[in-house]
């Protein structure tokens, strides 16, 4: 089925849903898959109904000058994407640059009618190869992103200093926290932007988020400001 009537709740939700747990449509960095369901969105999510569907807009909009040049099929609506849309139907054309030399190799040798031996023994060397091909790449590097947050207080009076403790008390397996600031909003009110770093299949932004939004004595929201790969 893939993404429809993005104008509409029910488009809106489901883009919401499908981006609840992943920083972009398809992949780990924008792409021409990114781009179709933007355009299709139109607008900005409201950020009170649809969060995470306002979370991933306005970090795709930040890449819009470079839209023509994001990887990827541009020919491809919308629709093409999200629940319900088997992988090889979202570009079957475009696989991966790093899967290609593994397809390179012919697991089950080719369709030529030959005896159980012959193909067993074809096979057998086939997957020899697959497997010292793939020990000889080694482990793929873990993907990783740089992410700024604002953490803004409640008041004036908030104890910024006992706010960033308690967020950097948070510990995840694949966080890295990094150099801190406090911005001045108005009224006497500074928030707190923080960087991190993180392994983008271990640690959720949303759930990071929701860990330092229970500190309800301190926190009174919190934002992505900035991300971007690395």
């Amino acid at each position: 089925m893939g993404f429809t009537d993005l104008v509409a709740d029910a488009g809106l939700t489901a883009l919401n849903s499908w981006v609840s747990t992943k920083s972009y449509i398809v992949g780990y960095s924008p792409t021409q898959a990114d781009v179709a369901v933007y355009k299709a969105t139109s607008k900005a999510p409201d950020a009170t109904k649809y969060p995470h569907a306002a979370r991933w807009y306005k970090h795709i909009g930040a890449h819009v000058d470079a839209f023509e040049s994001l990887p990827g099929d541009a020919s491809l609506p919308a629709s093409s994407y999200g629940p319900d849309v088997a992988p090889a139907a979202v570009n079957p054309s475009k696989a991966p640059a790093a899967d290609e030399d593994d397809d390179d190799v012919d697991l089950f040798g080719s369709d030529d009618e030959e005896d159980d031996a012959e193909k067993a023994a074809l096979t057998k060397k086939r997957l020899e190869e697959y497997a010292a091909k793939k020990a000889a790449k080694g482990p793929k590097a873990a993907a990783k992103s740089l992410v700024t947050l604002d953490v803004k207080p409640w008041d004036d009076e908030t104890d910024m200093k006992q706010l960033e403790s308690n967020v950097r008390a948070i510990e995840m397996d694949g966080l890295v926290w990094g150099a801190s600031q406090l911005v001045a909003i108005g009224y006497g009110i500074k928030k707190l932007q923080i960087n991190l770093v993180v392994e983008d299949e271990k640690v959720s932004i949303d759930d990071l988020q929701e860990q330092i939004a229970g500190d309800e004595d301190h926190v009174q929201s919190t934002d992505v400001a900035a991300m971007q790969k690395l």
